[in-house]
C-alpha cells in the first residue's frame, strides 16, 4: 500500500487540480485543494475557514460567565472538553478553591463527552468505509451516553456545565445505578466493535499499513490526541501534566506503534474503555458537598495571564487567558487541537491513493468548526 514514503515521478502535464468540499468532505465545512496525477495524491492543501466564527475576539465583549455558552460551540460533541481548560484558566487566575464534588463532576462530563466524541467519530467512519453497520451502532450505543450527560447537564447537545468556580447544578442523586449499568453493558459492547468492525476484514484492508505517520514525524508536526499516541507517544495531559481529581483515579493511556489509519481507530476504541474506567471509579467515590463557588453573574478576575491545557477527546486544548482586572477578558486564545491535526494532512496525503484520501482524513478525527474557531 502507498504510504508517504513511498517516493514516484509524477507527469507535470497529466497534474489535475481539484477540491475535495467545503460541502462536508466529512463533518463541517472544509476544503482540501488536491493535484492529482491519475490515481496519487501529489499535492494536498487543506484550506479552513469556511465556518470561522470569531471566537477569541468574541470573548473580549463578554463577561467570564458568559463566555461559557458560545466558547462551547466549535465542538458541540465535546463541550465539557473544550470548556475545561478554560474554566480551569479562570479559576487559576481567581486563585478558586473548587469544591471536591464539583471537580468530580468536572470529570463525570468530561469523559462522558469523551466517549460521545469518540462515538461520532467511529460512526463516521463507518459511512467513510462502506460499513453502515457501524454508524447504525456507534449513534445508537451513542445515545445512552447523551442521555446520562442531559440528566446532569439538562441538555443533549451543549451542556454549559462546566463554568468558572465549579459546575452549573449538581446531578440528580438516583442515577448512579443506571450509570454503571450502563458503563458495564458498553464495555462488553466493545468487544463486539472489535469483531464487526475493526477486524473486519475490509476496514483492515482499507486502513491497515495507510496513512502511516511515524513517531518522529508526529513530534515534529506536533500531533495530538489519539493521533499522537497511535504513533507510539505516550502523551496525554491528564497523566503528563495532571489537573482536577484525575491524580486520583487509577486509568491507563493506551499507546500504538503502527501509526497508522487502523491504529488511530483502535485507540479511540481503548480510550473509551478507560473512559469507562474513570468513570466508574467517579461515580462511586464522588464525595458529598457543593459543586461550585458563588461567584456571582460578572466575577472581577484579578490581573495577570495564564495558559492552561487539559486532554479534551480530539486532543490537547489550551487557553492563554489575559486579564486587565475587569470583568471580561482582555484577551483569550484557544490552541486547539483540531488545528494542530489538519497540518498533518499534506504530509499523509502526499502520494496516497485518491482511495485512501477518506480513509486518511476521518483517522485524524478532525473536526474543522474547531480548527476555525
Amino acid at each position: 500500500m502507498t504510504t508517504p514514503e513511498t517516493d514516484y515521478t509524477p507527469d507535470p502535464d497529466k497534474i489535475m487540480s481539484v477540491a475535495l468540499g467545503p460541502q462536508h468532505p466529512g463533518s463541517g465545512h472544509f476544503r482540501i485543494r488536491l493535484w492529482l496525477d491519475g490515481d496519487y495524491v501529489v499535492r494536498a492543501d487543506p484550506d479552513a475557514g469556511y465556518v470561522h466564527r470569531g471566537e477569541e475576539k468574541m470573548a473580549e465583549y463578554r463577561n467570564y460567565i458568559q463566555n461559557v455558552p458560545h466558547l462551547e460551540r466549535p465542538v458541540i460533541l465535546d463541550s465539557s472538553g473544550i470548556l475545561f481548560a478554560y474554566a480551569e484558566a479562570v479559576d487559576q487566575l481567581m486563585g478558586n478553591k473548587i469544591p471536591p464534588r464539583g471537580q468530580y463532576l468536572r470529570v463525570i462530563m468530561a469523559e462522558l463527552n469523551r466517549i460521545i466524541s469518540h462515538m461520532y467519530f467511529l460512526g463516521i467512519y463507518g459511512v467513510f468505509e462502506g460499513h453502515t453497520t457501524m454508524i447504525e451502532w456507534g449513534l445508537g450505543d451513542r445515545d445512552l451516553f447523551i442521555d446520562l450527560a442531559a440528566r446532569i447537564g439538562g441538555a443533549r447537545v451543549t451542556f454549559a456545565y462546566t463554568i468558572p468556580g465549579g459546575v452549573r447544578n449538581d446531578m440528580p442523586r438516583d442515577m448512579t445505578e443506571q450509570a454503571l449499568k450502563t458503563f458495564d453493558w458498553f464495555e462488553k459492547r466493545l468487544q463486539e466493535y472489535e469483531k464487526v468492525f475493526l477486524r473486519n476484514p475490509l476496514f483492515e484492508q482499507r486502513t491497515k499499513g495507510v496513512g502511516i505517520l511515524t513517531r518522529e514525524n508526529a513530534i515534529r508536526y506536533g500531533a495530538t490526541g489519539t493521533v499522537l499516541r497511535a504513533s507510539g507517544v505516550k502523551h496525554d495531559i491528564r497523566r503528563s501534566e495532571p489537573y482536577s481529581v484525575y491524580p486520583e483515579l487509577d486509568f491507563d493511556i493506551p499507546v500504538m506503534k503502527e501509526g497508522d489509519c487502523w491504529a488511530r481507530t483502535t485507540i479511540a476504541v481503548e480510550e473509551m474503555r478507560q473512559s469507562l474506567r474513570i468513570l466508574k471509579q467517579a461515580f462511586k467515590t464522588i464525595p458529598e458537598g457543593p459543586v461550585r463557588l458563588k461567584l456571582g453573574p460578572q466575577p472581577r478576575v484579578p490581573a495577570g495571564e495564564v495558559y492552561f491545557r487539559t486532554e479534551a477527546a480530539h486532543g490537547e486544548q489550551g487557553y492563554h487567558l489575559v486579564s486587565d482586572g475587569s470583568p471580561r477578558p482582555y484577551r483569550l486564545k484557544m490552541s486547539d487541537p483540531n488545528f494542530r491535526n489538519m497540518i498533518l494532512l499534506p504530509h499523509l496525503l502526499k502520494n496516497a491513493h485518491v482511495a485512501d484520501i477518506p480513509s486518511i482524513y476521518w483517522s485524524l478525527n478532525f473536526w474543522p468548526v474547531s480548527s476555525d474557531r
